[in-house]
């Protein structure tokens, strides 16, 4: 059975002194996170979201839970795992796109060496479903660092 999440967003206003609100339609576990053209495409973006914030957290925690499983499954399961993605906006020609997502593991991980971390942090990077419905349009890089 498909799993279907839907989000809502309520806009006002043109874009470049519009805003808008974006909330978790299915979970209600976020509501009315702000949006605004200015603040997403400026670097200070203090206290309202954007889309590619929303993706960060998509990938990030897209890419802890496949980490989590292909460890699992190697029969080494991590203790913790702390991930963060960085997703870059920016100008390309006459508009702007999603450039690159870079993804940041630091794991505690009993029972595997550096090399196998490495290993599996590459292959929850092309894995994992947020990764796969990026990749071939944005630019995707892992690092990855293991912690004793």
């Amino acid at each position: 059975m498909a799993a279907v999440r839907q989000a809502t967003v309520t806009w006002n206003g043109d874009l470049p002194s519009g805003k808008g609100n974006v909330s978790g339609a299915t979970s209600g576990a976020f509501k009315s996170l702000e949006v605004s053209w200015p603040r997403r495409s400026e670097a200070d973006a203090n206290g309202i979201t954007s889309p590619e914030e929303l993706l960060a957290a998509s990938h990030a925690s897209c890419y802890a839970m496949a980490l989590s499983a292909g460890l699992g499954r190697a029969g080494t399961p991590p203790e913790s795992l702390n991930v963060s993605a960085t997703v870059t906006f920016d100008r390309v020609g006459d508009g702007f796109k999603v450039v690159s997502s870079a993804l940041e593991v630091r794991g505690k991980v009993p029972k595997v060496d550096a090399a196998g971390f490495q290993q599996a942090a590459e292959a929850a990077k092309d894995g994992c479903p947020i990764s796969q419905a990026l990749k071939g349009n944005v630019d995707l890089s892992v690092k990855a660092s293991l912690e004793k």
